[in-house]
């Protein structure tokens, strides 16, 4: 009997990751980070801009950005799809600080929504946090 679960990850351009035997998932979800273990209930969550954490049997960390999404949990298998996802190992500094100075620039709209100032705003927090890795 496995020991984890099913993990798939999915953007608009490929399958980004498939892992069987994954322990938990912590997700960046609207109601705040949520880790996801063996036979979790069943839950649709969206995403905000944050960090997923993947943790497998063998200690192993990995952490990807995502800027929005839907995760659903059903079964032992955890599916997220996400229009942007990057590994944060493998990203490029200067596609990150360049995302940050756009977001910048989009927090100071004035004709911004309440939601879409808090998303950005989300998104600015991540993006420095890496930037300074």
């Amino acid at each position: 009997m496995s020991e984890g679960f099913k993990l798939e990850i999915i953007n608009p351009e490929k399958s980004f990751l498939l892992k069987d035997s994954v322990l938990e998932v912590v997700v960046p979800a609207f109601e705040g980070d949520m880790g996801i273990l063996k036979d979790h209930i069943s839950i649709i969550s969206f995403l905000k801009p944050g960090l997923v954490k993947v943790f497998t049997s063998n200690s192993n960390e990995e952490t990807y950005y995502v800027e929005d999404g839907i995760i659903e949990f059903k079964n032992n298998c955890l599916s997220i799809l996400t229009s942007n996802i990057f590994d944060t190992k493998k990203i490029d500094k200067n596609i990150l600080k360049d995302s940050l100075t756009k977001a910048e620039q989009d927090s100071k709209d004035p004709e911004i929504s309440d939601q879409k100032k808090y998303l950005i705003d989300q998104k600015i927090d991540v993006l420095k946090s890496l930037t300074l890795n």
